[in-house]
């Protein structure tokens, strides 16, 4: 169940809120139509209820903000627009890449693409489909960790009829199995045909909040559209008829030779221009939008203009009345929450006093007006709520609803104020409404053990709480993600193959030139270039891995930005690692073996001093991925990772080097020994030995330039991932 409750977004200088003081909720085992016009505040509503726009008011999700929610994936599924994917990712590459994100077995991936008919795609790229697939590919990465609730903004937007109606019938068959849904429509045919609750917004401000029924009831008109080249003649003889027989019949002239009949049916009309003698081209019933906003509203079957309503017949309702909303006290502008905004009914004394401040398990909070109670409460008892999928489904949900301690914490406060609620805003109910258990299950105790007294009497602010966008929680297995990220496109295996093929050229060229050393010839690295070509690409690769990230945000598809955990910045380093390794030691063979081949022998023998030369490769290799991926992650940009990488040699090294010059006083001659005594151990295997050749590898300018690039940037990391959990 979703219960919204004061949604108002931050307003752009002069300009109104977006989203203004809007409560409602979305019950389970139902779909509940946000509906509105281009403009009416359907998307930042959906916005700030999953947090990720700034604002005030407060959402809960069967009980409990997002934010403390552990795993909000696994409760809420989002669709807002389009996939964000790389266009280069497979489908199914990308569907498993999200399940190691959201910590469910990898074969998931195959159950969902059965599910939404995308098995036989399941090998195309993101780039390569169509509107209706990549819907397709929305709802199954909605539905991929198993959430209780759906929230998606205009899926149908741009599908055909046939994948409209697919898609209607996947959400009601969610909703059917005990799930709650919510989506936004801008046609008022569509919501009253697709949904059973609707929640009309205008401008922002909620006007409506009824049932399907009672919404097609006092918002679409019936009516029987005629085409006659004689309409004025038509529209006389029918207006005639219907005072003789004493009915209520309306005839509306649309212009030209088109007229919309309320009232009548097309039996009737076909009759009467019949007997007449009235030839007649078109004669169809169709439904007429009498709501707010009608005209902009898009109509299907019909490019007229909404009716011109003439004067109403006796015994007829008034044709321009929508609803009644608002009560007095709103009218009159005392209360903006008093029909609308009132969210849930306070229990009754009986029900204080005999409970202890409890109520019962299986109650559910009762209707917010008296239309919905007359109308037969659908939630009354739980034990009328859709069925779950399955028993050790319902029971794993239960556990999440049970783990709740007190959701309305004095940090996620309610709110009252003269200008604001009325004093028929009461407190949140004691019992969650929660699927109903298996009967083997235990009963469900109550949560909130606080009397109603002691509620009561909490201190109340004037607006609703602020709304804070946060991050998404990082991968639940990093390492597995990251991996299947890597791997899941071609750009890394296209970078390591121009790596090799630059650093052989580059080997080449510089043995032919000479006057090289040999350690530098296998690296590929002459004097001339700041870099050679295997830290570049390592450095790219290191890039890439935060670069993507931002620029395609698969992992804050459904909370705020990308994460910056450290959890994550491990699994990058470790498969920046690997990938730079891999890189450094297929480099030096590739080039060794095209000396060999081009040059003889003389060119690839072994250097002495190889160790040390080994460790400095590595190191050069390995901190310029590390530099890649930390720059990209702090700056959010794959240029930036990259700019940094070469910001070493150009820019640090040098200023080392400056650090450096001049006469010095005193060395550090006789390093090793006196590390040997400080520690007061023999390290197995001369460790100390490894240790001093790690030393004077940062006291080399190009090291000790690296090493105070990390440093920096790790630092940064942190600080900007510490500023973003503060907020």
């Amino acid at each position: 169940m979703i219960q919204a409750f004061g949604l108002t977004s931050n307003p752009r200088k002069d300009l109104p809120p977006a989203v203004d003081d809007v409560s409602f909720d979305a019950r389970a085992g139902h779909v509940t139509a946000l509906l509105g016009a281009a403009g009416a505040g359907k998307t930042t509503a959906l916005r700030l209820m999953l947090e990720l726009q700034q604002g005030r008011g407060i959402t809960y999700f069967r009980g409990r903000p997002l934010h403390r929610i552990a795993h909000p994936s696994r409760e809420v599924g989002v669709l807002l627009g389009d996939v964000p994917g790389h266009p280069a990712r497979t489908v199914r590459g990308h569907l498993r890449m999200l399940c190691a994100a959201a910590g469910v077995p990898v074969r998931r991936a195959d159950e969902v693409l059965e599910v939404v008919g995308l098995v036989s795609l399941r090998d195309e790229r993101l780039g390569t489909l169509s509107r209706g697939m990549d819907r397709r590919l929305g709802l199954a990465c909605a539905l991929l960790p198993d959430p209780h609730t759906l929230v998606l903004d205009d899926p149908a937007d741009g599908l055909s009829v046939r994948e409209t109606r697919w898609l209607h019938s996947m959400l009601r068959a969610h909703a059917t199995q005990g799930g709650t849904v919510l989506l936004t429509v801008a046609d008022p045919k569509e919501a009253a045909r697709n949904a059973d609750r609707v929640v009309t917004l205008e401008q922002g401000r909620l006007v409506a909040d009824q049932d399907a029924a009672e919404f097609a009831r006092t918002r679409l008109r019936p009516r029987v559209a005629v085409r006659s080249p004689y309409a004025a003649r038509l529209a006389a003889l029918l207006a005639k008829e219907a005072r003789a027989a004493q009915r209520s019949v309306e005839v509306v002239r649309e212009g030209g030779n088109r007229l919309s009949v309320y009232g009548s049916t097309c039996a009737d009309i076909g009759e009467a221009a019949f007997r007449h003698g009235i030839l007649v081209h078109q004669l169809a019933d169709e439904v007429g939008d009498m709501g707010p906003g009608a005209g902009d509203v898009p109509r299907t079957g019909s490019t007229a203009e909404a009716p011109r309503l003439g004067e109403a017949k006796v015994g007829q309702p008034d044709a321009g009345q929508i609803v009644q909303t608002r009560d007095e006290p709103h009218a009159t502008g005392q209360d903006r929450h008093a029909e609308v905004g009132q969210v849930l009914q306070r229990r009754d004394d009986a029900s204080a006093a005999g409970g202890n401040g409890q109520a019962d398990a299986g109650q559910v909070p009762a209707a917010r007006d008296d239309s919905t109670l007359a109308g037969g409460d659908r939630y009354a008892d739980v034990s009328q709520a859709p069925q779950t999928r399955d028993g050790s489904r319902a029971a794993a949900r239960d556990r999440d609803a049970d783990a709740v301690q007190d959701p309305w914490a004095p940090d996620v406060m309610h709110w009252a104020g003269s200008d604001r609620l009325s004093e028929a805003v009461v407190h949140a109910p004691t019992a969650l409404p929660v699927r109903p258990r298996p009967e083997s299950a235990a009963p469900v105790p109550a949560q909130n053990s606080r009397p109603a007294e002691a509620r009561s009497a909490d201190p109340l602010s004037p607006l609703p709480p602020p709304i804070s966008v946060r991050p998404a929680p990082s991968p639940l297995r990093p390492l597995r993600y990251e991996i299947r990220r890597a791997a899941g496109i071609g750009t890394g295996f296209l970078v390591a193959g121009a790596v090799l093929l630059a650093s052989a050229l580059t080997a080449v060229l510089t043995a032919r030139i000479g006057h090289t050393p040999q350690a530098r010839l296998l690296a590929a690295w002459p004097w001339e270039l700041p870099l050679p070509p295997a830290a570049l690409g390592a450095g790219l690769l290191g890039a890439l891995a935060f670069g993507d990230e931002f620029r395609h945000p698969a992992l804050a598809a459904d909370r705020g930005t990308v994460p910056r955990r450290l959890g994550l910045l491990v699994a990058k380093l470790l498969v920046a690692t690997a990938t730079a390794l891999t890189l450094a030691i297929l480099t030096v063979g590739c080039d060794a073996e095209v000396l060999y081949v081009v040059y003889g022998r003389e060119l690839t023998e072994v250097p002495g001093d190889w160790p040390a030369l080994g460790a400095s490769w590595t190191g050069l290799v390995v901190g310029c991925a590390w530099a890649g991926v930390l720059a990209a992650g702090v700056f959010r940009s794959t240029t930036a990772g990259l700019a940094a990488v070469l910001a070493v040699p150009v820019v640090v090294v040098p200023l080392v080097q400056k650090a450096l010059a001049g006469s010095s006083v005193r060395t550090a001659a006789g390093f090793p020994l006196r590390l040997r005594e400080t520690l007061l151990l023999q390290w197995p295997f001369g460790g100390e030995r490894y240790l001093s050749a790690v030393a004077r590898v940062i006291a080399q300018p190009v090291g000790g330039a690296m090493t105070l690039s990390l440093t920096a940037l790790l630092c940064a990391y942190v600080l900007t991932t510490l500023r973003s959990r503060v907020r």
